[in-house]
């Protein structure tokens, strides 16, 4: 499949939900605003797909990102964002979302995991009542996007 295929609707993403589904097979959602993709990311991208059949990943939209990390940011637009994270081989599909939280698609994805960074807490991770369990992915020590912004600001 293209790149820019692997970037989907919300509904064209419940339709390929509906079909792993019905074939037995395990979905798997994280998410995030991937500004400046890093080791990191790489690294929890691929623990995620691990985990099972096929990995949804929800992105945030430049809007989303705005409003959680501040007027500088996103560095990269949602689109270029998208398709760099598409173009990864643990990537299945990216569903892009304007909300301050992927709840809207974690209720509609409904995955059998749910995958975020061992920053987060079980008790504090978005949508947990809708996935069949909750995975917390260890971050590698270091890497940050906010790191990164900041060493480039200062460059």
């Amino acid at each position: 499949m293209r790149t820019s295929g692997k970037i989907v609707t919300l509904k064209k993403a419940m339709a390929l939900r509906a079909a792993l589904r019905k074939a037995g097979r395990k979905a798997v959602f994280t998410n995030g605003c991937f500004d400046l993709l890093h080791a990191g990311h790489v690294h929890s991208l691929e623990k995620a797909r691990s985990m099972g059949d096929f990995l949804f990943l929800g992105l945030n939209s430049d809007a989303s990102v705005r409003r959680l990390k501040g007027p500088s940011r996103p560095i990269n637009g949602a689109r270029d964002r998208a398709l760099v994270l598409a173009a990864l081989q643990a990537v299945d599909a990216v569903v892009l979302f304007g909300e301050d939280t992927p709840l809207k698609l974690i209720k509609a994805l409904r995955p059998d995991v749910l995958v975020k960074g061992a920053d987060y807490r079980n008790g504090t991770v978005v949508g947990a009542e809708y996935a069949g369990r909750v995975a917390l992915v260890p971050l590698l020590k270091g890497r940050s996007t906010t790191a990164l912004a900041g060493k480039l600001a200062r460059s």
